[in-house]
Formats: C-alpha cells, structure tokens, sequence
C-alpha cells in the first residue's frame, strides 16, 4: 500500500485557547505535499479524551495517514496514548526497555524519577517506539490492519522534527510514501493577489491538472504549482514547466524569486554575483526594512540606520546614499524614507553604488505598520533591480530558474 492522503492533528488545549501557536502542522504539511501526499485536513484538538477519540477515528477512517503532535507528556492530561490505545481496543503497558531508557535520563541528571512519567514508557501490540533524543516522551509508530498507520509525535518542535524526519519519514518512505511529485513556487512583488488572480483566472480552476493556486504572503504573493506523476514524474514536470511558462507570460515582471527564497536571500545572490556589500539608512520605517533583511545578509550588511520620521534640512536621500558608500567602491548604499499619503504610504528609495544610482518613489496601500512592511518590500524590489541591472519592475521571465522540487518513491 502507498500512502497518498494524511490528516495532521495538533493536540493541546493550549493551542486551542490559543496560548500557544502551533507550527508543527505547517512543518508536517510542507514536508508531505512535497513527496506527493495529499494533506487533507489539519486541526488543533483540546486535552480531551472523548474529543481524541473521534477525531483519530475520524481521521484514519478518511486518510492512510494520521499524524499528531502533543499529548505525549506525563501528567493525566497528556493523552493522546489514551486516545489511539481506546480507539484500536488495545491496552497500554509498560515496555520494559523504554523505561529502563527514561530511569538512566534522570539518573545521569541526578533527579529522582517521578513515577507519573511512567506512562512514557508505554506501548500498546500495534505500535513501536519512535526514539525522542531530545526528550523524554518516545512517539508511536502505530500500523493499523490494511496498512493505514498513525504516527504521534511530541509537541515541542526541537524534538517532533528530528524524530520525523530522522526516523518517521525513512519508516514510511519505507511503507510506501507519495507519489512522484513536482512543486514549484513563483513569488510576486509589486502587485496584490485579487490582481494575479485576474490574470490568472482561466488557470486557477482547482480540478486542473497541474493545480495553480495563489496565496497572500506578508513579504509577497505567492503562485504554487503543483502535479502528481501518478507513476510518471517526467509528466508531471512537462505539466509544471508548461503552467510556469504560461503564468511569466502574464506575470514575468513580477517575479523575484521561486520557492521558499526569502528577500534577504535573493539580495545575498545578487551580492555576491558582483562582490559587492549594502550600506542601509531607513527614515520613518520603524526598523521595517532592517527587519526584512535580517540576519541573511551577514556581513554583507556593513551599515544599517534605523532613523526617525525625516526632519526639515537633511541631506536629500540620494545624497544619503551617496554618503552610505563611504567612498568605497564595492559597497552599494541604499535609502529609504516614508512619508503618509492620506491613508496610505509613500516611499522614496534611492541607491547609489558601482553601477551607478537610481531613484524611485512608490505609494503602498495602507498606513502604520502594514504600509512601512509594505514599504520595505518597495525598497527591497528596487534595490534587487539595481543589483540586477534592469529597470525597477521589468524582469526577464527566465532568470534565477532552479530546479523543481521533484520527490520520487
């Protein structure tokens, strides 16, 4: 049997109390959807021992694959163990080896061994230990008659993610995970995502083969592409790279990037293409644009200003990002100043560098925070068309192209 849907249950009350932001349910979807299995459903369930059980229920009934994080900790409330041992019928016990491994966890610490984390050290026939380096509840790898499995992870991402992925990913791999897959991501600057849809409305259509769906991202607008081989991958990417040349046709000035590439990553590869390093002053963005950089650029990143709303008599902007360069000839000085238009925001950008300087201003929609957000993208789109050497907005539809993320079992 091959694994092609999954439901992923996010188990804690303090998920749905909302206390807590469950994170977990995005790492395990991403992951699933690129090796070509269909993620159905994912919901986040309070520490209730009726409300477990139908949802397990629920979801093995529906999908080959039940995934679960939470619920694996030692107090009466974790009880997630108690939920499948019900739901199958079976009767927890204590494994002999698993608690011999959490006595000698709190011996080299010197800690008494509470009693309650027993329940961490049981198992039921149909499910394996799944080995927790990082902490003391071992997970469940549970095989259901028929081949449906459910998997239990622990809550805290430090410990779930390198148990699936060490352990739990090869062990389904193994079962039979997926299908041939290709998912490619365009990502948008520049023009908001009722726009692409527009353009884009006679592919949007969700029966179609490849699927082509947009999403609204804080740092742009995403357009995903996504095609199962059923048995032939080669197909499946003939299909993609038809649709992602359909979609540059309508959209190629728009795109900055593919996949998961974030802006300070995009402006690190343009960087480097020439050996060059940025100097930044923003006036009035609150830090919104050395926020948007980041840590990505290391020590690309000789000079960032965080400056306050612009003050009469100061230098004009391209004299400050002249004056960033410091006379050096590899650094490009970018600044960036906002100004309210009515309910909106204004940005002026300039920049000034090996290849010259350019000016431009833009009007984002919105004020206060989203408009300086939505500024600092701005100023990020005009710096990466500096660095590419192209007018602000007007980019060839083939550049920076990467490989498809294919996935084969």
């Amino acid at each position: 049997m091959t694994i092609r849907t999954a439901q992923i249950l996010a188990v804690g009350t303090e998920l749905t109390v909302g206390e807590t932001r469950d994170t977990n349910s995005g790492d395990l979807a991403r992951d699933l959807v690129a090796r070509g299995v269909d993620v159905r459903r994912i919901a986040a369930l309070p520490d209730d021992l009726a409300a477990l059980g139908a949802a397990f229920r629920a979801a093995i009934e529906d999908s080959e694959l039940v995934l679960s994080t939470g619920g694996l900790g030692p107090t009466p409330d974790d009880l997630t163990r108690e939920a499948i041992a019900t739901m199958l019928g079976e009767t927890p016990a204590v494994d002999p080896d698993l608690e011999r491994w959490l006595r000698e966890l709190f011996a080299r610490r010197r800690i008494p061994f509470p009693e309650a984390n027993r329940k961490q050290a049981w198992l039921i026939p149909s499910a394996e230990a799944i080995p927790n380096a990082n902490g003391t509840a071992p997970g469940w790898l549970v095989r259901i008659p028929g081949g449906r499995v459910i998997v239990a992870l622990p809550g805290p991402p430090r410990e779930m993610l390198p148990m699936w992925r060490d352990t739990v990913l090869p062990a389904l791999a193994a079962i039979g995970l997926g299908r041939p897959a290709v998912v490619r991501t365009l990502r948008l600057a520049g023009i908001g995502e009722s726009a692409v849809a527009e353009r884009l409305a006679d592919l949007l259509d969700p029966g179609a083969r490849p699927s082509v769906a947009t999403y609204a991202r804080a740092e742009a607008v995403d357009i995903r592409i996504a095609a199962s081989g059923d048995g032939d991958g080669d197909t499946a990417e003939r299909l993609v790279d038809d649709a992602e040349h359909r979609i540059l046709a309508r959209l190629g000035e728009h795109v900055w990037a593919r996949d998961r590439t974030t802006w300070a990553e995009a402006l690190a590869v343009a960087l480097d293409q020439h050996g060059w390093q940025l100097a930044v002053s923003e006036i009035g963005l609150c830090g919104a644009l050395v926020s948007l950089l980041g840590d990505g650029l290391g020590d690309r990143l000789v000079l960032a200003e965080v400056r306050p709303a612009p003050e009469p008599g100061t230098p004009s902007l391209a004299a400050r990002a002249a004056d960033l360069r410091r006379a050096k000839d590899e650094v490009v000085g970018l600044a960036a100043e906002v100004r309210t238009r009515g309910s909106d925001t204004a940005v002026s950008v300039a920049v000034a560098g090996p290849a010259g300087s350019r000016r431009e201003r833009r009007v984002v929609f919105m004020g206060g925070q989203i408009g300086r957000g939505r500024a600092a993208l701005a100023a990020a789109d005009v710096l990466l068309a500096y660095l590419e050497g192209r007018p602000a907005g007007k980019r060839t539809t083939h550049r920076r192209a990467q490989p498809a993320t294919v996935a084969r079992t």
